[in-house]
């Protein structure tokens, strides 16, 4: 009877050793699928040229499979979803905005692991027909900051302005100096002139198309106080030589 209870007993240890073994196995090869997103940061923000433009391609979140995120490019903010695939040394991903505005495309780009702060790919339209045509782009990580000490006119961020400061300034002067202040916010234009005007300072990264929310309170004064000498250098410049 001991031996029978013994034979029984050999053979549970067995199989629980075999389970747990198997157990083991699975979690190992659980943990080697998850492995590559997470030892390598795919999130974060990716800025460059593209095309005549500069464009923030931001990766809000990534799975083993799958991306999801927003391009912030030419005063449009749009979100796009696709498909994450992991390769010996670099992440392949295709990203879809939704195509229900005409400048809507798709992504496809690569993050090498051992360059994971460059985004190389390409970007073609949604739709062939349309007059865009598609740009390949190289982006680099950047984090977004707030900086008030940077642009031309800085004292439009960090202090409530007088009428000294900008009483006879020209009309360009007046837009450049308040249009300074959504920039240091990262705000994407969608007027040519002004993404002229800012793409090509360092400082600036389009980051979002509403920043009513993060202006300051001396901020929206300063707007305020620009605004009006912007009108009356539209209404009254002529007169005075401007």
């Amino acid at each position: 009877m001991k031996a029978g209870y013994l034979f029984i007993s050999v053979i549970l240890c067995a199989l629980i050793s075999c389970n747990s073994k198997n157990k083991n196995a699975n979690a190992s090869v659980a943990e080697t699928e998850e492995q590559p997103v997470a030892s390598v940061n795919l999130l974060g923000s990716f800025v460059g040229d593209f095309g005549d433009n500069k464009i923030t391609l931001l990766i809000t979140s990534a799975t083993k499979d799958s991306v999801a995120g927003r391009s912030v490019v030419g005063g449009n903010d749009r979100p796009f979803t696709g498909t994450l695939q992991r390769s010996t040394d670099a992440f392949t991903i295709s990203a879809k905005e939704p195509g229900d505005d005409k400048n809507d495309g798709i992504f496809d780009f690569t993050i090498n692991t051992k360059t994971p702060d460059e985004v190389k790919g390409n970007w073609k339209p949604n739709n062939p027909s349309t007059h865009l045509v598609s740009k390949d782009y190289i982006l680099r990580r950047r984090a977004f900051l707030y900086l008030q000490d940077v642009g031309n006119y800085p004292e439009g961020s960090k202090r409530l302005l007088t009428d000294e400061d900008v009483d006879n300034r020209s009309r360009v002067e007046l837009e450049t100096m308040r249009n300074e202040i959504f920039a240091r916010h990262g705000y994407c234009f969608k007027k040519k002139s002004l993404r002229e005007n800012f793409e090509d300072k360092d400082w600036y990264i389009p980051n979002t198309v509403d920043v009513k929310k993060d202006l300051t309170d001396i901020e929206k004064k300063n707007i305020v106080l620009i605004k009006k000498y912007e009108k009356y250098a539209d209404d009254f410049g002529d007169d005075f030589g401007r």
